[in-house]
């Protein structure tokens, strides 16, 4: 039995192999889906150079590995799914360094009924007897105007009539 095979002696690391830029983002993409300013900054984070992580970055788009409009897609399902409006989704897709153009082509392959994702919201979250008064429904806009959805979504969704 040798040294490293002795019971409680301390085993062997692999010496740390340094990885490529390629690498790194790759390893990020399969994890999720990234914006390419996100993919960019989280290289750089990584101690690689703004140049190289822009090329990198360049050059995995090209091959399909990142694509902005799969992003923005993914994550429109995503904050939709979690309760989340039309107006805070399109700010978060501004925050990750996309256009006008490609936020609205991601805000139309949503499918759904902003009017009627509030309204089901304010169901779910109050329930019947939520919205019996003023002080209900304030509460209930409140909540809707935080998560994101416009004036004409919050007013329907606060005036439900409860027999429907």
């Amino acid at each position: 039995m040798s040294r490293d095979e002795e019971p409680g002696s301390p085993r062997r690391r692999r010496p740390r192999v340094e990885q490529t830029p390629v690498q790194r983002a790759l390893g990020l993409l399969t994890r999720r889906e990234h914006s390419k300013r996100e993919l960019e900054r989280k290289l750089a984070s990584r101690g690689v150079s703004t140049e190289e992580a822009r090329a990198t970055v360049d050059r995995l788009a090209g091959e399909g590995w990142q694509d902005d409009r799969r992003f923005a897609e993914l994550l429109v399902r995503s904050r939709a799914s979690s309760g989340y409006g039309p107006l805070r989704i399109r700010a978060e897709l501004a925050t990750h360094g996309l256009d006008r153009e490609a936020i609205a082509t991601a805000m139309d392959t949503f499918d759904g009924d902003w009017t009627e994702t509030a309204c089901d919201l304010v169901r779910r979250r109050f329930g019947p007897g939520g919205l019996t008064d003023l002080a209900g429904r304030r509460k209930a806009a409140d909540f809707l105007i935080r998560r994101g959805f416009d004036g004409g979504s919050v007013r329907a969704a606060t005036r439900l009539d409860w027999e429907d």
